[in-house]
């Protein structure tokens, strides 16, 4: 491979080294399945989506030959730290999505246990407490997510001519529950030295720090190692997938199972996606874009990919969508011709959103564009009650009678979108309102169907540049 990541990850008692799959040697080539072995990694790699790979030969023969000798499980894990999953999260989730396109199997283990410890992989100071009904009910809105994008991307590859795996969604609340301190400790603890507990860069790093560091969040490896150990006893997966700030853990777990089965198990870690600024993508900084239709409408999720600048948009094409990398390059071929069309950037938000909310979320999204910045009065008229309240969440929504000789006034006050008496009358006089997007200055004109009030019963005001007011009509 042309472009080879240098080798900087050496932690704990083996070293975690670049993934450099094109490192098979020409004789072993022929041999690499390119749908389920070396030739899937190196496309991922290829992708940007694979950052390092534990342990160092994994790279090289074993994990190549193990993928393409039968189909595989892999696994990731999503602490219900919140009741969606968020972009931050969705490049893990398409990374096994990668893997059930080639036909393995892919597991996605919702922490509804672990969430309540915190992990501090990452963090610079301890996660407040979730308790456990707290937890319980962010992991129904993870699994919502999780089901939702699997489905969809079923669908999305279907007639593609490839058989897919299996994609389970679990709850390690299920295997925890129960088991008390003393018996976890016993069975699980006393495998673990305090030295290479220790080693860890999650625990070096808040050690050091003035928060420092519970016991509870100490004990967080020791959780995810015997998630992995117990997937890997009773389903079989010798894969864990996770964000590089998971390289301690995926550590942790490789050690744990390799002492209890003396088998070999292996990690693949991803980049952390971040802003064109550095911060991470995620609801720690601030900036989440949820998965969630409740949290993110699927127009918010598409215009915020539409958006992103044009460093960024090629990346996050082999990131976020399953486009070949020879069609991710000709869209950018086309893209550079007339970078002010935002080409690449549209395609991007319409793979993402299709993925995230399906088809008809992508349909949703594009209508909701359409309607706000594009003035396309037939694109509102087509919009449900749903999607005017999610294109604009802050706005009011009134629902009202009309009635016979209700005039412009009449309806700006009923929204309460201008003030009583001469200084509303005057806001719309001096041509401060717009209804439908179109300007009205005559206070005393009477609505008129098909103008001010559509086909679906809908008044939109717009009061300024950014005021904006529903209005449903419900007739005599």
């Amino acid at each position: 491979m042309a472009a080879r990541i240098a080798r900087t990850w050496r932690r704990g008692p083996g070293p975690l080294l670049p993934c450099r799959y094109s490192a098979c040697s020409p004789a072993a080539r022929p041999h690499c399945s390119a749908a389920s072995g070396a030739g899937l990694l190196e496309t991922l790699h290829r992708r940007g989506l694979l950052k390092a790979c534990f342990p160092d030969d994994a790279a090289q023969v074993r994990l190549p030959q193990l993928l393409q000798s039968e189909p595989q499980t892999v696994y990731c894990g999503f602490d219900p730290t919140a009741d969606s999953l968020h972009a931050g999260n969705l490049l893990a989730v398409v990374g096994l999505l990668h893997f059930r396109s080639a036909g393995h199997n892919v597991i996605a283990l919702i922490g509804g246990a672990t969430a309540q410890i915190g992990d501090p992989s990452g963090k610079s100071a301890e996660r407040e407490r979730l308790s456990g009904d707290a937890a319980a009910e962010n992991a129904e809105g993870i699994r919502e997510s999780l089901r939702r994008i699997f489905a969809n991307h079923e669908l999305h590859s279907a007639g593609d001519g490839r058989k897919l795996g299996a994609a389970t969604v679990l709850d390690n609340a299920g295997w925890y529950r129960g088991w008390d301190v003393v018996r976890f400790l016993a069975d699980v603890g006393r495998h673990f030295r305090m030295g290479a507990m220790l080693s860890r860069h999650s625990v070096q790093s808040r050690l050091g720090s003035p928060e420092g560091m519970s016991f509870a969040e100490f004990s967080y490896q020791l959780f995810q190692a015997y998630d992995f150990h117990r997937l890997h006893r009773l389903h079989g997966c010798r894969i864990q997938l996770g964000g590089s700030d998971q390289l301690g853990n995926i550590m942790s777990g490789h050690e744990f199972i390799h002492k209890n089965a003396g088998e070999d198990v292996y990690g693949l870690t991803i980049p952390l996606v971040t802003t064109t600024t550095g911060d991470k993508l995620g609801k720690t900084a601030g900036n989440a874009v949820w998965l969630n239709r409740n949290r993110t409408s699927p127009f918010e999720l598409y215009q915020y990919f539409v958006r992103q600048p044009d460093s960024s948009v090629e990346r996050f094409l082999k990131l976020f969508t399953f486009l070949p990398l020879p069609e991710v390059e000709k869209l950018m071929k086309l893209h550079c011709q007339d970078p002010g069309k935002r080409t690449a950037q549209k395609r991007l938000a319409a793979e993402v959103t299709k993925l995230v909310h399906g088809r008809e979320g992508l349909e949703s999204a594009k209508r909701c564009t359409n309607a706000l910045y594009y003035s396309n009065l037939q694109a509102l008229e087509q919009m449900s009650d749903a999607e005017l309240q999610e294109l604009f969440r802050e706005a009011p929504f009134h629902e009202l009678l009309l009635e016979p000789g209700t005039t412009v006034l009449d309806a700006c006050r009923h929204a309460q979108a201008i003030p009583e008496g001469a200084r509303g009358y005057q806001m719309v006089t001096d041509g401060g309102v717009w209804i439908n997007h179109q300007r009205s200055s005559n206070p005393e004109q009477v609505l008129v169907t098909g103008q001010h009030v559509l086909a679906n019963g809908l008044t939109l005001i717009r009061v300024g540049k950014r005021n904006f007011y529903i209005i449903k009509w419900l007739k005599l």
